[in-house]
């Protein structure tokens, strides 16, 4: 089920047999000259939903948390970030408002490494509020928090090293610019080219001298490799996994 299409009536009857919601969570920020900005949005999005629809009565998706934390992206056009303070207090917010509903397992589907410390950070004070609530021993229900990068599953991983042997990366990235070709196929830039064909590695500071140290965006990648194809597979393989953890968490 699709929390953004669902009525109150239909959520209301979800929490009489679950408690579990899964909220895509990602950024907003340049994927390279042929990778949409929204690639890290996209992608738990697009994988959140075909394991929808695989198992529709069960699994909740949530509409998905799409603005993350990029400033080191913020000398590219079109970057939108937030502080981390202000992503930490959103997600609360979130959570809270979810909770105020009855539900209690959180299942947060990652698309942006940048957001791995900032959502971990959001868990502790959204913990931490509820443990320095007095009340809570006697009337707090029960609240768990989980966090699951997409491609962090060892069936996702396997394949994408079989698909990309040479130039996968580490952002702009062959497989998330294929996810993101797969869920919107008019949209694939098949026909740009790269110099170098697999663009340099390094560490990651500030806005400055991210766009100094990787002046077309990507690191480590040759997403010229990219396909609907191999997204189709991709997604395919990460759907299945995020639903058999799903169905493990709700439990």
């Amino acid at each position: 089920m699709l929390l953004p299409v669902s009525t109150w009536t239909d959520i209301e009857a979800w929490l009489k047999k679950s408690r579990t919601i899964v909220i895509p969570i990602g950024s907003m920020e340049q994927h390279g000259p042929n990778g949409f900005i929204g690639t890290d949005a996209l992608c738990p999005e697009i994988v959140a939903r075909e394991a929808e629809k695989l198992a529709p009565d069960d699994i909740l998706v949530g509409p998905t948390f799409s603005v993350g934390c990029a400033q080191h992206h913020l000398g590219f056009p079109g970057t939108i970030t937030l502080r981390p303070t202000t992503m930490i207090a959103a997600m609360a917010d979130w959570t809270e408002s979810l909770m105020r509903h009855g539900f209690e397992r959180i299942y947060w589907l990652n698309g942006h490494g940048g957001n791995i410390a900032t959502i971990e950070a959001a868990f502790s004070e959204i913990h931490a509020r509820r443990s320095f609530d007095p009340r809570g021993e006697t009337n707090f229900p029960g609240l768990t928090l989980k966090r699951r990068d997409w491609w962090d599953f060892k069936s996702v991983m396997t394949l994408c090293n079989q698909l990309y042997p040479v130039g996968h990366g580490s952002h702009a990235t062959a497989s998330e610019v294929s996810v993101t070709y797969y869920g919107f196929p008019d949209h694939a830039r098949t026909d740009v080219e790269m110099s170098p064909k697999i663009a340099p590695t390094g560490t990651i500071g500030d806005a400055v001298q991210y766009r100094r140290d990787f002046p077309d965006g990507r690191i480590g990648s040759d997403p010229t490799q990219s396909s609907v194809e191999d997204g189709g597979k991709i997604v395919d393989a990460a759907a299945k996994a995020v639903l058999d953890e799903v169905r493990r968490f709700s439990a």
